[in-house]
């Protein structure tokens, strides 16, 4: 199919999603009963566990619960899964201590090929440690109230967690709604939970005859904030205000405020039972409420207006979601660990839609629980949320995009400060765009190429001048600092990327690191890419940025493989650790300098050797790409599900990472990404159902976004 085909389109996902039916590897596929698909691997409790949890949410807000179908017993989950109710605009930040009012964090300088640059990543004083610490855990994240029910015993004590007996409780993927029924001294209990489609609100319906009795009610209360994982302090009481206005409950912690409505069915009262604790009562069998949790900056905010309308909205959002993006379904073969293959892709895209798809780049943890303060890493945004792109999903993507317009003074201010032109986006940061002090964040470069490559998708589903202006400042300015960075050695006659640099595998020296493999072949991209943009927009190329991308590095390589960077020693005792980030230079990109044979024998290598305990969630998908694009699919396969910790997925389909990291979405984005790859193909791919899947593996696909798979 030729790109004058393809630009005849509408730019649109549903362009995208005629591409795909007319493509030869997916039309002679039977289609796909997308309703057993989705349910087959609805999520089922029958009891307390800890590491599944389960959510609703709308990319914008989510709640966590226990199988209550709410917060009911926080502190069993509060150090391993922490249960939080979570908003893109739910942000605390503790106020500066007075003594380091006006102190300005020191920059550590690295000499850059004899000039002087700053980066905030080392301290030398307590006082600046005290500072260091302040600014990368402000703004955090914040828990915005906790909502559960208050069951009282025959005896007068508050029930525990034992008490809860003959628990069954589900996750309706495809309506969004979970089912919670349980026994409470031999009463039921039915619970239905799920969120608002748009706004920040969870709909709850409880029917139980407890209600009536008064032994059943609904605590509403509200923490202080803090940055630890579980985003809650409620020892400090004093520090912030909880005032019930009517059914409105006004929030304030030191200079951050929201508001609270809480409304329901019928005949129920709330009173406040103590500070920052509030008791919603029912009079009858039945109590149906929601509590909506209100953005500050939204000034005309209709409270009232999705009463009892939450479920049923709730049911057309997720039919229309699972109908219209892409679907894999892989129940036609043999092979047993295409079952669990299967769960994780369904559960993943979920999972990413409630937590990835908001309007600010997500954290590690998304919406669910606060990993790193709540921050997001940029270098991550790309294993989040570029699979929406493949799904046909691309607004999901798109809608996060728009920050990047947003922080460009931010970005643009670093850069300059740096010496640089352009501008050089953040590593780990919030809202504002400012960079969190780290010893090794302001070092990394991988997320810098990312905005070239997210426009690159919107433009391939939406071929456009609108899209091409929308993007052009992010695309140019991006380019600009990357040409910036890299240095011309006249001696050798090429272009080098540092030092100081800490590459995507982040274990390297940043003083003694220089010409990462995977940066490398990114440079070259992103820089062909915006001069691409260029001539789209009818503008001249910049001839220096042609120059750079033909006097690059080669990628580096010793003994037949790939290193992780030029001056990486084969005795560097902890090189097999972190990410196997060479391997992306031929996977998550097309990697024009690669040799495929060398590409190969470093996959098997990093098979062989690498030690997986001590990896990331998104280092399998990653592996996975490189091996299907070599034509290993038996190894694709095994990549995808090799047994490690660092591979796990609960029944929640969360990829478990370690005690302070309970999920990790850049594993299941990743996922997708790789299976959306290995089903649909990539550019100069095999033809053929499914190149990047074992032959014998009977892969059914759906509507996947064919034309940017193939492109690029």
């Amino acid at each position: 199919m030729s790109k004058f085909t393809r630009r005849e389109f509408i730019g649109s996902v549903a362009a995208a999603s005629i591409i795909a039916k007319t493509t030869p590897a997916q039309k002679h596929s039977n289609k796909i009963d997308r309703f057993a698909l989705v349910n087959r691997h609805n999520p089922v409790l029958n009891s307390f566990e800890i590491m599944s949890p389960l959510s609703v949410g709308n990319g914008e807000f989510a709640f966590t619960c226990d199988v209550t179908g709410l917060q009911t017993f926080p502190e069993l989950y509060r150090e391993k899964f922490p249960l939080c109710t979570m908003a893109q605009w739910g942000w605390h930040t503790i106020p500066r201590p007075e003594h380091l009012v006006g102190k300005e964090l020191k920059l550590t300088e690295y000499d850059t090929y004899g000039r002087k640059v700053g980066y905030h990543t080392h301290t030398n004083t307590p006082e600046q440690k005290q500072l260091f610490d302040w600014l990368r855990q402000n703004p955090h994240r914040l828990h915005l109230g906790q909502i559960g029910l208050k069951l009282t015993k025959a005896d007068g004590n508050e029930a525990k967690p034992e008490d809860i007996k003959n628990i069954e409780q589900k996750l309706d993927l495809w309506t969004g709604i979970i089912t919670s029924k349980f026994e409470f001294e031999g009463k039921s209990v039915l619970i239905k939970t799920c969120a608002d489609p748009i706004k920040d609100l969870i709909d709850v319906s409880i029917d139980s005859q407890l209600i009536f009795s008064g032994k059943l009610s609904v605590k509403i209360s509200f923490p202080y904030g803090s940055p630890d994982m579980h985003a809650t302090d409620w020892n400090s009481p004093e520090k912030h205000i909880s005032q019930l206005i009517d059914s409105r409950i006004i929030r304030q912690l030191n200079n951050d405020k929201y508001s609270v409505g809480v409304f329901w069915q019928g005949k129920a009262q709330i009173n406040e039972e103590s500070k920052h604790l509030f008791l919603l009562k029912g009079n009858g069998k039945k109590l149906d409420f929601s509590v909506h949790f209100i953005n500050p900056n939204d000034k005309n905010v209709a409270l009232y207006a999705s009463l009892g309308r939450t479920p049923k909205d709730s049911e057309r959002f997720w039919k229309q979601f699972w109908t219209t993006g892409a679907a894999i379904d892989l129940s036609e073969i043999d092979d047993k660990r295409a079952q669990e293959l299967e769960r994780r892709i369904v559960l993943s895209q979920y999972l990413t839609a409630i937590n990835c798809s908001g309007s600010l780049p997500p954290a590690e943890t998304g919406l669910t629980t606060n990993s790193w303060y709540g921050k997001y890493h940029l270098e991550m945004h790309w294993w989040h949320a570029a699979q929406f792109a493949l799904w046909n999903r691309l607004p999901m993507l798109e809608k996060s995009l728009d920050w990047y317009l947003k922080v460009l003074p931010s970005a643009r201010e670093r850069a300059k400060q740096q010496g640089y032109d352009g501008v050089r986006w953040a590593k780990m940061t919030a809202p504002d765009g400012r960079d969190s002090p780290s010893p090794i964040g302001p070092l990394l470069i991988w997320q810098q190429p990312h905005p070239i490559f997210y426009a690159e998708l919107v433009y391939l589903t939406k071929p456009t001048k609108t899209t091409l202006k929308k993007f052009q400042q992010i695309v140019e300015e991006t380019a600009k600092f990357m040409a910036d960075f890299a240095v011309f050695d006249a001696k050798t006659n090429r272009y080098i990327l540092g030092p100081p640099v800490i590459p995507a595998q982040e274990n390297h020296p940043a003083k003694e690191t220089w010409n990462p493999t995977y940066e490398l072949e990114y440079w070259r991209y992103g820089l062909k890419k915006a001069n691409q943009w260029r001539e789209r927009l009818g503008l001249k190329r910049e001839a220096k940025w042609d120059e750079i991308v033909v006097k690059l590095s080669k990628l580096p390589e010793k003994d037949g493989v790939y290193l992780a960077h030029e001056n990486c020693p084969q005795t560097y005792t902890e090189r097999n650790i972190d990410h196997p980030s060479m391997l992306a230079a031929f996977g998550v990109l097309n990697g024009e300098m690669v040799d495929k044979e060398t590409m190969r024998r470093t996959l098997k290598k990093v098979m062989k050797e690498w030690n997986w305990a001590d990896t990331w969630g998104w280092d399998y998908p990653m592996t996975a790409m490189t091996a299907a694009k070599l034509g290993e699919t038996e190894i694709a396969i095994d990549a995808l599900l090799l047994d490690t910790p660092k591979n796990h997925y609960e029944k929640n389909g969360h990829n478990y990472q370690r005690p302070n990291l309970p999920l990790y979405l850049p594993g299941n984005g990743g996922l997708l990404y790789a299976i959306a790859m290995m089903a649909g193909g990539w550019k100069n791919s095999p033809k053929g159902n499914a190149p990047g899947f074992p032959k014998n593996w009977k892969v059914k696909a759906e509507n996947l976004n064919l034309w940017v798979l193939t492109e690029i």
